[in-house]
């Protein structure tokens, strides 16, 4: 009986994992490249101990394995063989190739830490602290017997009530509690929906510059990315139009374009609807900081103006809670519900119960409404003393603007400045400041630094200030 390749079984005793693991794995991989094809006989266990130097028990554990796997069948008396039973064609299936090396890392999103100007923090008052922490306790001192076990896909129904119930008070969404699903987090909303949408090739209008998350989840869709100008009244609709009347779908953040800031006029609302209403296309509102406007009141959604039925209504909780409680949601039209469900069920199944429960008191129970007051205080505060450090310590070399809406602002640099290098230069003194120019997709780049405000002390946002005003001297 010829012995095996030692190739094909090059185990590892000084590693981390037990051999019978990789006794078993490598005897997968050998029988899935075709080294071992369908009918070969394997050696005996006795031998195989012998040959490799291991107790004849780890190798009865990994046949044993293989057995119940299928990849293997005994023979009474005749001893272990590769299934005849695979499917065809498996014996000549390459090996695994080696992982290829991750990308890097893209530019320009939200990052962990609490240096300033992170984007995407958020803050907490002491009553906010409060209250999540009695109704934390609340649910876990007596537990909802649903909650210990597997949630809906969906959602739990009195969260998805919760929600469409503020999404129609606070921004003209117009849903059921049955068009809502909540996510683990918007980016997860929005990539359960390309999924749904797009096939290769498809065409995807994108705001340039655009948010580089959604960007690169357009590419690993295999979508056809259409570069659609932003300008002072946001997307350009009809440069969208002349360049892909046929686009799939369109990706937009009409109450605060990303990262510009800008609001999608109500006249290019009505175009964008009127194309997506004639061409069949979809278009994802992106609504992510929607609830932060210090100067009268948003524009209502673009999906509570759609007659049609085409928008896709995009938000979360990140921005309004706390980025690591994982929440999002999305609106769906009827059509797309189940296909989108369907897809949610290969991801991660279900939303947390836990985090579900709490959030559902803290909506239904009517502490929600007062923490956004209370935070648009406090964040219009950081932003205005942003604004003045910035305008104190950076001189002419920034042009600064107090934003209306959000949690950061954009920097305008002066001519001849790199936003790519100042962010490099404040980023080496302890300064997270996100260059704009790469968010650019074909349009001219505009040299800015997108800072966050929002999340960080008074003193720390001077201290940022004045370290960037040394990076740009």
């Amino acid at each position: 009986m010829a012995a095996l390749p030692d190739l094909l079984l090059d185990l590892d005793r000084a590693g981390s994992v037990p051999l019978l693991r990789q006794l078993y794995l490598e005897l997968r991989r050998a029988i899935l490249a075709g080294v071992l094809p369908p009918g070969a006989r394997l050696p005996a266990t006795r031998a195989l101990a012998l040959q490799l130097g291991v107790a004849r028990n780890t190798v009865v554990a990994a046949y044993d394995q293989l057995l119940a796997e299928g990849f293997i069948e005994g023979r009474t008396g005749a001893g272990s063989y590769v299934s005849r039973d695979l499917p065809e064609g498996l014996e000549a299936r390459p090996a695994p190739p080696v992982a290829a090396p991750l990308p890097a890392p893209i530019p320009n999103m939200a990052q962990p830490g609490t240096a300033p100007f992170n984007t995407g923090r958020t803050a907490w008052d002491e009553r906010t602290a409060r209250i999540w922490r009695q109704l934390t306790l609340r649910r876990v001192q007596t537990p909802d017997p649903a909650m210990l076990g597997y949630g809906d896909p969906q959602g739990a129904r009195p969260l998805r009530e919760a929600i469409a119930a503020y999404l129609g008070a606070a921004r003209a969404v117009r849903c059921t509690p049955e068009q809502v699903v909540v996510t683990s987090g918007a980016q997860q909303a929005i990539g359960l929906v390309l999924r749904v949408l797009l096939r290769a090739g498809d065409a995807a209008w994108l705001e340039d510059p655009a948010y580089p998350a959604v960007r690169a989840a357009l590419a690993d869709a295999g979508a056809r990315i259409i570069p659609v100008p932003v300008d002072g009244q946001g997307m350009v609709v009809g440069a969208g139009v002349s360049a892909a009347p046929e686009a799939r779908l369109a990706y937009v953040t009409p109450s605060s374009q990303y990262p510009l800031g800008v609001t999608l006029s109500m006249a290019r609302r009505m175009e964008l609807l009127a194309w997506a209403r004639g061409a069949g296309g979809w278009v994802i509102e992106d609504d992510y900081d929607s609830e932060f406007r210090y100067a009268g009141r948003p524009l209502a959604s673009l999906q509570g103006v759609d007659e049609a039925g085409r928008v896709i209504y995009i938000g979360t909780f990140s921005k309004v809670l706390f980025p690591g409680l994982r929440l999002g949601y999305a609106v769906l039209p009827p059509e797309l519900l189940q296909p989108v469900l369907a897809a949610r069920l290969l991801a991660d199944w279900h939303p947390a119960t836990l985090q579900e429960g709490v959030v559902t008191d803290f909506l239904a129970e009517g502490h929600f409404a007062p923490h956004l007051r209370r935070m648009r205080q406090h964040y219009r505060a950081a932003r205005d003393t942003l604004v003045e450090a910035l305008t104190r310590e950076c001189g002419d070399a920034l042009e600064v603007e107090a934003p209306e809406q959000g949690m950061k602002l954009i920097a305008r640099l002066a001519p001849g400045l790199a936003d790519t290098e100042i962010a490099a230069a404040a980023a080496a003194r302890g300064v997270i400041a996100r260059a704009v120019s790469p968010m650019y997709l074909a349009a001219p780049p505009v040299q800015a630094l997108m800072l966050g405000f929002t999340g960080h002390e008074p003193g720390a946002l001077r201290w940022a200030a004045k370290t960037l005003a040394a990076c740009l001297r």
